[in-house]
């Protein structure tokens, strides 16, 4: 059953029987079809390829799946970069899966082999290298780019951790905090509490006590419910603390964040009483050098990061519209060979395209197999079933090939399918 999640390619001989074969179809789906649109089926060239002999098909029907997957992996890779760096915004991300400026139903509507680019006169295994080579190498730098920024993003989370990377879950019952790592969250990293996040850019300089050799400037992160009961008990949970010396700098959703000036020799004992009260002690020291150096490490890599972004997605716009053309024109290379070897020669064929409604591809597929069903008869490999997988004298000589080929499910026309990558599932 073809996915209905992909658009259809399908093949028939282009001769009288074929004359006037997609306006039949249009006609019968919109028959039988609730709200069909004639527009997704339409009518597209298949170049003539230069044949070569039917070793050299057989060869590529087998060497093509395994490009097939490669080329459309790679596709989707471009697509899943592009999601990310727009935090796959839905209004964003049609935008920049573009085919030259177009929607990707435009461009399958209109598709015509790219003769400029992909000279047809060339034998298929030449066509096919090069379609390889530009595919490959569109991987490569994508992976590169990718790469490059994903380190800069990881070095601008680093600094970014260092502000809100612990989280305080309370004390044990000895009075000691108990702290645990979590990454951080949000497009600035900033949602920690007073309680762990950095003080840097929150604490004033004139809030602190500098160069004294006896006393020094202590911040306490107190609990919302218990700021009366720090105002009534700071000043007598030491000796040595200075009297009115607490100072509330600012206040977040869970914790106010006071100054207290003490005398260095009561520290250790000052921490104490504050773990037994659950008074959050905060290890701070102000330092402009240090404030200024951090402030400019972050603001360079914040540029930086911006500016491999937008390379990144510029970058992953113009190679998802090269891959996907890339793309589909493997496929209908695909097409032909599995033609010639269907219908045989002349190898001329007419190619239809069909976007299917997914709620009713089962009848679309059976439209299909009923008005293309003619097509058995002109099937050379028709000898050769799935059910017995029987070589008929002629072919015997190709042995297990011939197998190999038989193991898709068959239909009485050649179909293949170009999955609407851009589509999340």
């Amino acid at each position: 059953m073809p996915s209905d999640q992909a658009t259809w390619i399908i093949s028939a001989p282009q001769d009288g029987d074929s004359e006037g074969l997609v306006q039949e179809l249009q006609y019968k789906f919109q028959q039988q079809l609730r709200s069909f649109d004639k527009n997704n089926i339409t009518q597209f060239v298949i170049p003539a390829f230069k044949v070569g002999t039917l070793g050299d098909l057989v060869n590529l029907s087998e060497e093509l799946p395994k490009q097939d997957t490669y080329f459309t992996q790679t596709t989707a890779r471009i697509v899943e970069t592009i999601r990310s760096l727009l935090n796959n915004d839905p209004n964003k991300v049609p935008q920049h899966t573009q085919v030259n400026d177009r929607s990707i139903d435009e461009y399958l509507q209109s598709w015509k082999w790219n003769e400029g680019r992909y000279i047809v006169h060339r034998s298929l295994k030449e066509i096919l290298d090069g379609l390889n080579g530009e595919m490959s190498s569109i991987d490569n730098v994508m992976k590169s780019k990718l790469n490059n920024y994903n380190l800069a993003k990881g070095t601008l989370t680093q600094i970014q951790r260092k502000k809100t990377y612990v989280v305080f879950l309370g004390f044990d019952l000895s009075g000691a905090m108990l702290m645990k790592n979590y990454p951080p969250s949000g497009p600035g990293y900033d949602s920690g509490t007073l309680a762990v996040r950095s003080l840097a850019d929150i604490v004033p300089r004139e809030a602190c006590i500098e160069g004294s050799e006896y006393l020094e400037t202590l911040f306490v992160a107190i609990p919302k419910n218990s700021v009366k009961d720090w105002k009534s008990k700071y000043e007598r949970l030491t000796n040595m603390v200075v009297p009115r010396s607490s100072t509330q700098i600012t206040t977040d959703d869970d914790y106010t964040l006071f100054s207290v000036v003490i005398f260095k020799r009561v520290h250790d004992e000052f921490a104490q009483k504050c773990r037994e009260n659950k008074f959050v002690l905060r290890d701070f020291t102000f330092s402009e050098e240090d404030l200024i150096r951090q402030r400019e490490e972050q603001r360079t890599t914040e540029i930086s990061e911006r500016e491999l972004w937008t390379e990144l997605l510029r970058l992953a716009r113009t190679n998802f519209s090269e891959a996907y053309q890339i793309l589909v024109h493997l496929k209908v290379v695909r097409l032909f060979v599995e033609s010639v070897l269907r219908y045989g020669l002349p190898a001329q064929y007419l190619g239809v395209l069909i976007k299917p409604d997914p709620k009713q591809t089962k009848k679309i597929l059976g439209l299909l197999m009923s008005h293309l069903s003619y097509l058995k008869s002109r099937s050379q490999s028709s000898k050769i079933t799935k059910s017995t997988g029987k070589e008929s004298k002629d072919e015997e000589e190709l042995g297990g090939e011939w197998q190999a080929l038989m193991e898709e499910e068959m239909f009485d026309f050649v179909l293949f399918e170009i999955p609407w990558i851009t589509t999340e599932v």
